[in-house]
């Protein structure tokens, strides 16, 4: 009773057993794979793969044709963040593409803050410029003197009503 043809038998009922173990896990699985014990940031995929097992399952026999598109479509919708990004509506920026764009922004307001800077330097400048000829010549007309020397008090009064109509 307990020789090669018993060990035989009760190894292929262990297999057959096995087998049953594993259907029915199958489809257990199928029944509670769709549930919402899922991730939410995850949920979407699940999704997209249940669709796809739909369809298997209403159209198994349809056609030849019919069986590629659905592979074509299951290689195509990998279940992973970035096809999702790529086939969404709103595609995603990369790091690549986000770090591009920040690098841009940044050098468009260091050449505003650059010009600006060179604006200001340009108009303090003027207004130097300015400030130095009219000390210049107000310096002319104060310092100018008579033939002995005695400061000319006749220009220095012109000069003083001149500024003081200015400013009226």
């Amino acid at each position: 009773g307990r020789g090669f043809a018993f060990r035989r038998k009760q190894k292929i009922e262990r297999q057959y057993r096995k087998l049953l173990k594993k259907g029915r896990k199958i489809h257990s699985q199928q029944d509670d794979q769709f549930t919402d014990t899922y991730p939410e940031h995850l949920k979407h995929l699940y999704l997209a793969e249940e669709e796809m097992l739909k369809k298997r399952r209403r159209a198994p026999d349809d056609s030849v044709l019919s069986e590629e598109k659905l592979n074509k479509a299951v290689d195509t919708c990998t279940f992973s963040y970035r096809s999702v990004r790529t086939e969404g509506k709103f595609k995603k920026k990369t790091s690549n593409q986000k770090a591009k764009e920040e690098y841009e922004k940044i050098k468009a307001e260091r050449a505003r803050r650059k010009e600006e800077a060179e604006k200001r330097k340009q108009q303090r400048e003027a207004a130097q410029q300015l400030y130095k000829q009219k000390k210049m010549e107000a310096y002319k007309i104060l310092s100018k003197k008579t033939k002995r020397g005695q400061p000319n008090l006749n220009l220095q009064m012109e000069f003083l009503l001149q500024k003081i109509q200015q400013n009226t």
